[in-house]
Parts: C-alpha cells; structure tokens; sequence
C-alpha cells in the first residue's frame, strides 16, 4: 500500500502520524540524508512504487532502444531535432517563457554563431550536447555554476544583469517563489555559504552509489529546487541537469522529453514540491521521488508509443512508395522515402542540400527528380532562404481512399 504523505497524515490522525514518522525514519532500508527541509532531517523510503516505476523504465528503455535500431539513421537524427526544439519550448513555457519553434531553429540551423547573448542560444547548445554524449562534471557547486553560466549567462547580463548571481557562486541575497496568485509558496536557502553547503552535500547524494540511480536524479531534481540557488533560471536548470542525468542512463531521447510529461502534469510536480517543503512533512522525500519516477515511466512509454508510431506510419507509406504517380524508377521511389521520413521524422522537412548529400549527385539533378513529384503531393518550405521539402502525406491517404 502507497505510502501517506505526512503532512496528509497530521490532520487525519496526528497519534498516529508521530508514530509512522519515528517508524519510517528508523526503518533499515530508509536512505538519511546530511540535509535539512523546513528545520527537520531529510530522508527517504525505498518504496515498493519505486522499484516497480524503475523496472518499468528500464524494461520500456530496451524495447525503446531496439526501435529505434530499426529507425533510419538520418530519421532518428531528424526526430531528435524535433524533439529538442519541443523540450526547450516546453521547459520555457512551464517557468512562463515564451518561445517559438522559428526561434530555435534558427539557433540550431547554425550553431557555430557567436551572438550567445541572443535568446535561448546557450539553452539551445547545452540541450544539443545530451546527445553528443558530453560528460558535464557534477561533483561541487562550483559545478553547477558553469552549467548556468553556458545556459543563461550572456542572455541574463544582456536583458536583465540584476538576476545574475551576485555571490561568490550563487546568489546573495534571499528568494521567493510566487504562485499564479503571486502568494509566495516557498523560500529558497539563504545565505549563500548555506547555499553552497546544501548544494555540496545534495551533490555527494548524487554520487551515492548505494541508492539506486534513478533514485538519485529524483532526489537531487527536488532537492535543487528547494535550494533554488540563483535568482533566474533555477527551473530550467533543474531540468536540464535531470535530462542531462537521464539521457545518460537511458536512451537518450528521454532527455528531450521529460518537460513535456512535466508539463502534462504539472499539477502533480508542483504538489509533490509543496507536500516536501512543508514541515509537517518533516522531511521526508518519498513523496516527491515516487511522483518524479512515475513521471519519467510515463513518459518512456509515451516516447516509445510515439516512435513506433511514426515507424509504423513511415514503413506503411514506403509500402505504397511504389504505387505513388511517376515511381517508375528506383531513384524516384527512393526520394518518395525519403520525402516520407522528412514529413514524418524531422522539424520543417529535408533541405535540397541534404538530398544532394544523400543522392551523391548535383543541385540540378535533385531538382530533376523533385520534378517528377506532383505538384499537389509535395510540400516546400522555405526558411532563411534555404529550401525543405516533405510528402503531403494527407494528399496520400486521399489519393488511395479513392
């Protein structure tokens, strides 16, 4: 049976919620933190829900990564762009940032640009280095610090230079976090040697083999934001650094689709945050690891329904690849593939660049073979002067109901 949260338990029985808090606390499998929440000693039960979320994860991990080997390799490059525009989107928009689809891609159609104190252009690298598989150093608060300088830095000293952090490391002065209603629903630590002191110490959990992994990343993503070390950008920190830990310990797609599940369920990650906070809850984390585990499930299976649903689509259309107008030719039937990945697999289509790469041939033999599609099947896009084409794959399913 679940467990009660505490706070909860207080106002129904508080006989016995002093009674399950000394039992829970002195349990032998109960994980004690060096960590104090709200003035009382942090600590966690292994529950029963939690290990039954992590063998799902894992178990939905490997048919994850066993889809994806039967992807094309340029469709997988194609639909982890897609992906990471809609995590950066979606990480912004849960912490009230608005951003564009156009926004991002123009950063990650040219990375190489200089002008980082541009909007969103260091979240944008950071998330681009999670599937690079970038080792990001995560040991002492100084650490985390670097992290925040390449994501907001430039952009924080260009818009607004009174959030960046004045201390020696972090902030120094005190911070509150507002509701919708703007009631403040939390403090985070202060002064900075606390700061420092509490950030080290959630790092050393991290590091702690003893407690199971996916584990680990639930604890420290709640325990980063209760600290809430910097005046701006604490939010999309907290969830780069669990994409980041995640994308290494699975398929690591996982780390561009954590904010979307958040997002579906914010309700729930917003109330597992003030259930922890409180003081009634005297500190116990269990609460908060069980709702992140069950988050990071939910949203492997979503991730795996959506890849194989795209597969199943992709390996559909190919099938009538040879019954689509002009496919005379294996050149032609080839480009209607690809046509297809693109309208399925990638964020505004494949660019008549990437089609001479991949047809080894010249500028006017791609637009040779793009002749040979119909006017009415092919979509072209065009974005900083660059043209991208796709499959009007609506025009297909019509072409064959006839």
């Amino acid at each position: 049976m679940k467990k009660m949260p505490l706070k909860k338990l207080f106002h129904i029985d508080r006989e016995d919620y002093k009674s399950e808090y000394e039992k829970r606390f002195n349990d032998d499998d109960t994980v004690h933190l060096d960590i104090e929440i709200s003035g009382n000693a942090a600590f966690l039960c292994q529950t029963k829900e939690m290990f039954s979320s992590i063998i799902s994860i894992e178990r939905t991990n490997t048919k994850i990564v066993k889809m994806c080997s039967k992807l094309p390799k340029k469709a997988l490059i194609q639909y982890r762009t897609r992906c990471l525009t809609d995590e950066i989107i979606l990480t912004n928009n849960i912490e009230r940032v608005h951003s564009t689809r156009k926004e991002i891609n123009e950063i990650l159609a040219d990375l190489s640009k200089k002008d980082r104190k541009k909007r969103f252009v260091g979240l944008v690298k950071k998330y681009v280095t999670l599937s690079q598989n970038e080792e990001i150093p995560l040991q002492t608060s100084r650490d985390i610090r670097r992290i925040y300088d390449d994501i907001f830095y430039d952009e924080i000293s260009s818009s607004n230079p009174n959030n960046l952090p004045d201390g020696n490391i972090f902030r120094k002065c005190g911070v509150d976090v507002y509701s919708e209603t703007q009631n403040i629903i939390h403090s985070g630590i202060h002064p900075e040697s606390e700061i420092i002191s509490t950030m080290d110490k959630s790092l050393d959990f991290l590091a702690n083999a003893d407690c199971d992994i996916l584990i680990r990343i639930a604890v420290f993503h709640y325990l980063f934001g209760y600290i809430h070390p910097f005046y701006d950008g604490n939010g999309r920190t907290d969830r780069f650094i669990s994409s980041y830990l995640l994308s290494k310990e699975l398929n690591s797609l996982i780390g561009y689709h954590i904010s979307y599940t958040i997002k579906e369920n914010i309700n729930k990650y917003y109330n597992a945050f003030d259930t922890c906070n409180h003081p009634l809850n005297k500190g116990d984390l269990t609460p908060f690891a069980e709702m992140f585990l069950n988050l990071v499930d939910i949203s492997m299976k979503q991730l795996y329904d959506e890849i194989k649903n795209k597969l199943d689509k992709f390996n559909f259309y190919c099938n009538l690849c040879p019954k689509l107008p002009n496919a005379n030719h294996k050149d032609i039937i080839k480009l209607y593939s690809v046509l297809i990945q693109a309208s399925l697999f990638s964020e505004n289509g494949i660019s008549h660049k990437e089609l001479e790469i991949g047809f080894k041939v010249s500028y006017s033999s791609v637009r040779n073979k793009l002749s040979y599609i119909p006017d009415e099947l092919l979509i072209k896009n065009t974005r900083e002067r660059h043209a991208y084409y796709m499959l009007d794959l609506d025009k297909v399913d019509i072409m064959f109901s006839k």
